[in-house]
């Protein structure tokens, strides 16, 4: 049981001690941070934040404390309740907020909570403005308004539909192809928001629906991160209702899987791939993904002409290089969509709407689609150091026995090889070095990482 206190937010477990877990004293204290940067930040006399939450049991709790927080701060609060990470992010703007903040702990189990914290433009916080909250909070350095200058709350509980209605309108979104399709498709909601939201797009798409798991009370049915281990009954209900796709989503539908028509997984790296293929070929232009991404997006990209960067890990960092490179789509392997004609975050509506738009357009199956992309296969590992060993010092000697490959130091070290590569990462918060590999088969990626452990563990003397 932990709280994890870092640039893009505060996430912990429900209950325990203060300043260990996610207690409301904790929900409090960086609610007040946030509001209190705000206020710093802003000359308006009175500030406005938008606020949703994902289908946690605790959801109900941490929302009222963080809602009452900011009224207290004399921030005024608009309440979207029940909603989705990428609804609060196409809310902020629209409705001229200084903030927002999504309740929601992504794809941990039910009981993580968290804050995620957005600026005015509903995109996530600058890693500086992250750690201004942090000295904030650690100061407690909050004044409160007096009665005369409380905030208000206006409910709003129609940004779901809102939000589907701005994914409809893109331009790439083919409504009259994906009902001419007469797909069929199963949705895994993860009982969480998603379980409303996404059925709801479908439909509207002429999309004939199959709920699993679609009832928002918060008791995730099964590890609420979608990988290919925790997905087994999508994919037994996919071949059983001969389904034409499985959709699954985490519980703020920030991340997107498909199930193909054979109950196999689509494969979670290659969401973005195919969306990309898919707005590539109507409106040409370049892409951005994480370093620990598919390479498969870079051929993508190079064969229809564009061009492919990489960011260090982490959505902020996708988003920045996505602005600076003039990117079209871009994204995370973990089955992050962001598409900057609506908005820069991660988007499972949008997924979801360009791939159907994609199927149906194309006239073939899922699994013939994927098997229409280059075929890489990636293998993720991690060795634990004691604390003596100095990381730094790894990485650069694992750099200079590299030094004639292409190799990028941005966030780690990625040593791209003809036909493979290896990322190599510390983690911020333990003495661990992350191994990323990916190459043209399992069993490549795996030996490739295998390989760079032991030379890590020479040279570590361990």
């Amino acid at each position: 049981m932990t709280l994890i206190k870092s640039i893009s937010g505060i996430r912990g477990t429900i209950g325990g001690k203060v300043g260990d877990n996610l207690t409301p004293v904790d929900a409090v204290k960086f609610a007040s941070a946030y509001g209190t940067f705000l206020k710093n930040n802003s000359p308006k006399e009175k500030l406005t934040v938008v606020i949703g939450r994902d289908a946690r049991i605790s959801g109900p709790m941490i929302h009222n404390l963080v809602v009452n927080t900011l009224i207290g701060l004399g921030i005024n609060v608009i309440d979207l309740g029940l909603s989705t990470t990428p609804t609060v992010e196409v809310a902020v703007p629209l409705e001229k907020a200084d903030g927002g903040i999504i309740l929601t702990a992504s794809h941990n189990p039910k009981q993580w909570n968290a804050l995620k914290l957005l600026n005015e433009k509903g995109e996530f916080l600058s890693g500086d403005d992250g750690a201004k909250i942090l000295e904030i909070a650690e100061a407690e350095a909050f004044d409160f308004s007096d009665v005369d200058s409380l905030g208000e709350i206006t409910s709003n509980d129609a940004y779901m539909d809102i939000h589907i209605d701005e994914v409809l309108n893109l331009p790439l979104v083919d409504i009259e192809a994906v009902k001419a399709a007469k797909f069929k498709v199963v949705v895994d909601g993860v009982n969480s928001s998603g379980g409303i939201i996404i059925p709801k797009l479908l439909e509207l798409m002429g999309v004939e629906v199959v709920k699993l798991y679609c009832e928002p009370n918060g008791h995730f049915p099964h590890n609420p991160e979608p990988l290919k281990e925790h997905l087994t009954d999508i994919s037994e209900l996919v071949v059983k209702e001969k389904a034409h796709l499985g959709v699954v989503v985490d519980p703020d539908v920030d991340r997107l899987a498909f199930i193909c028509e054979d109950g196999e997984m689509f494969g979670e790296e290659y969401t973005l791939v195919a969306c990309a293929d898919f707005v590539l070929g109507k409106t040409p232009g370049n892409t951005v993904s994480n370093m620990s991404s598919s390479r498969a997006l870079r051929d993508v990209t190079v064969a229809h002409k564009g061009n492919y960067e990489a960011s260090a890990v982490g959505e902020v960092n996708v988003v920045e290089l996505m602005k600076k490179n003039k990117a079209i789509i871009g994204g995370e392997g973990n089955g992050g969509i962001i598409y900057p004609e609506l908005h820069y975050g991660r988007d499972s509506l949008v997924g979801v709407a360009l791939f159907l738009t994609h199927l149906a357009q194309k006239k073939m199956s899922v699994s013939a689609l994927r098997a229409s992309y280059p075929e890489y296969y990636m293998s993720k590992n991690k060795i634990e150091l004691t604390p003596q060993i100095d990381v730094d010092a790894i990485l650069i000697a694992m750099t200079e026995k590299y030094k004639n490959e292409d190799i990028t130091t941005i966030d780690g070290v990625k040593i791209d090889f003809a036909t493979e590569w290896v990322h190599l990462r510390k983690s911020n918060t333990e003495p661990i070095i992350r191994i990323y590999t990916e190459a043209p088969s399992q069993e490549k990626a795996d030996v490739l990482a295998l390989r760079i452990i032991d030379e890590i563990k020479a040279i570590a003397g361990i």
